[in-house]
């Protein structure tokens, strides 16, 4: 039996149908990996959430990084964008097994992520230029999920509560809806976006930064920016939260070329989302109000 960290075989039960027997069955899935791949496969040093990511090490000695999971839409996507990022910004996709959940990555070295840096500002331009290399036009044929779609997660939450916003703030609800109807409405053409770029997504490669991590989804650019601004987890620590905010932006808008407005306004949307898509994972109140309270920031910033 493998020693798996309780809150990750919480979150694996608790978000995957079938999550307690493909944890059951992770030993195997290894072995079997090991032996498909002609790879050793080493104990975890990493921090784990939805997948198992371990090191790994295949037969001609080149250090990879293996990373399994159970089988769902969200992995299929995360392969076939870095399969179009095809190592471009964002780290390399060796080979991998859709139907098992396989993804077999190359090893980033030193690997350590953004929030090494110390200076805010710097962060957040390193950021943005991690965000302009991954952006590229949509294959005409694709299964990667829109921004509207995940806006539907909106609509999920009022049936949640009746037609309510239960422990939600209306107000930031409402206005969430109403700017996601509004960003859609008047958005450009939708280009291959990551999805959930931030700080912890981004690492170290030689003298330079790589993105990992893909969710792959369509959407013009401007909506790629609220999962930096709702991170690094420490910020909700910070007592000049809305200063923060509101120079990130500065610098975003600036760095990206991109209207500052239609910045702030998808950020203070997908901050709504976020939380309710926290609540939905079966998060308590501190997993989804500090989000929340990012809302009412971006709200008040001109």
């Amino acid at each position: 039996m493998m020693n798996l960290p309780p809150h990750f075989v919480k979150t694996v039960t608790s978000t995957f149908a079938g999550g307690a027997a493909w944890l059951e069955n992770l030993p195997n899935l290894l072995a079997e990996c090991e032996q498909r791949w002609g790879l050793v496969v080493h104990p975890t040093n990493f921090t784990l959430s939805y997948n198992y990511v371990t090191p790994a090490t295949l037969a001609d000695g080149t250090e990879i990084v293996l990373k399994v999971g159970v089988p769902n839409r969200e992995l299929s996507t995360e392969i076939e964008a870095l399969r179009l990022y095809d190592g471009r910004g964002c780290v390399r996709l060796l080979d991998a097994d859709h139907d098992k959940g396989v993804l077999l990555l190359e090893r980033l070295d030193p690997g350590e992520m953004l929030t090494i840096v110390t200076n805010d500002d710097e962060m957040t331009r390193i950021a943005a230029l991690a965000m302009q290399k991954l952006w590229r036009p949509l294959p005409a044929e694709h299964n990667f999920p829109s921004v509207a779609d995940w806006g539907k997660g909106l609509v999920r939450l009022h049936e949640e509560f009746g037609g309510g916003t239960g422990p939600f703030d209306e107000g930031l609800v409402d206005t969430a809806v109403s700017l996601f109807t509004d960003l859609l409405a008047s958005s450009g053409e939708p280009v291959l976006l990551h999805g959930d770029l931030h700080h912890y997504n981004i690492l170290s490669a030689g003298d330079g930064w790589t993105v990992i991590d893909p969710k792959g989804a369509a959407g013009e650019p401007a909506y790629e920016v609220g999962a930096l601004l709702r991170n690094p987890f420490t910020l909700f620590d910070e007592p000049e939260l809305k200063q923060i905010t509101a120079r990130r932006l500065d610098i975003l808008a600036e760095t990206l070329s991109i209207d500052h407005e239609r910045l702030r306004q998808w950020s203070l949307a997908q901050a709504v989302l976020s939380a309710w898509w926290s609540y939905e994972d079966g998060g308590d109140l501190a997993d989804w109000e500090p989000t929340m309270r990012l809302a009412k920031v971006l709200l008040e910033v001109a």
